[in-house]
């Protein structure tokens, strides 16, 4: 535990890493879709979806601009539609946190880091999710993409939690996510250490190439990943070894660069 680097913030993302999905938010993109004349079984259909799952841990209005890209004011009603689906889905079902979620951030909390989840979602949405969970009294801090310039995948969610938590050294920051996105912009914040998390919408090969310098089945494993401060995916239960596919599919020998990069030789970053 003491040849452990040190760790003062990490950043977890919110559905898909720390929060369950069960289908919610592609439900809700599928029906703010349909608000704008987009229904299932049609080419169009198909290949907004598409676009949604590769561009998922993005904030949800600059997904819906990429899907709508000759109209900002169609976005912004199929915005407000996602908002009004994903929150009446809140009301049916509630929200569940990933099994050992709530334990991981306690034991993180427990070696003095601070925990900040990172969302897509708008901050009306992220508060519901939060709120819902009871957990705001559980995190240090949470940020949606109104906080910041530019959400994932560019750098500053997480460089705003580095600054509103007084991050000393950016490498002293762990990021955590289930999306390409997410992992990107940990990679780019500098933060030191990058992990995929097998239980959000990418695959390993995904998260790798997007630079994660570790990958893990799920956030339970993510305290003894750090504590253990040894090579990523080595022994630590939960871990996903660079054989391993995740959930979505096989990887090959792509799984393997950068990601073999241990604890105590980070790097700074794309």
């Amino acid at each position: 535990m003491s040849d452990a680097p040190p760790v003062s913030v990490v950043c977890c993302g919110l559905i898909g890493t720390t929060v369950t999905d069960n289908g919610m938010v592609e439900r809700a993109y599928a029906e703010s879709i349909a608000t704008q004349g987009v229904v299932t079984g049609t080419t169009a259909y198909a290949r907004c979806m598409a676009g949604v799952h590769r561009s998922r841990g993005q904030s949800t209005i600059e997904v819906l601009r990429s899907l709508f890209p000759g109209s900002q004011a169609t976005a912004q009603a199929a915005q407000l539609a996602f908002d009004r689906s994903y929150s009446a889905a809140v009301a049916r079902t509630g929200v569940v946190a990933m099994p050992g979620a709530e334990l991981a951030i306690d034991k993180l909390h427990g070696t003095g880091a601070r925990v900040c989840l990172i969302s897509g979602f708008s901050s009306r949405l992220l508060g519901l999710v939060l709120g819902t969970l009871g957990w705001s009294d559980r995190i240090d801090l949470a940020l949606s993409p109104e906080d910041v310039p530019r959400g994932c995948p560019w750098p500053d969610l997480v460089l705003t939690a580095m600054i509103r938590l007084g991050v000393d050294d950016v490498r002293d920051t762990v990021v955590a996510h289930g999306m390409e996105s997410g992992v990107l912009c940990g990679r780019r914040s500098g933060a030191g250490t990058v992990v995929g998390v097998l239980t959000g919408t990418h695959t390993t090969d995904r998260l790798r190439r997007a630079g994660a310098t570790h990958v893990i089945g799920s956030v339970s494993a993510l305290p003894d990943l750090l504590a253990a401060g040894s090579t990523p995916d080595a022994s630590v239960p939960g871990s996903a070894s660079g054989s391993a596919g995740g959930t979505g599919g096989a990887a090959g020998a792509a799984d393997k660069p950068a990601a073999q990069v241990p604890l105590e030789r980070r790097s700074t970053g794309l």
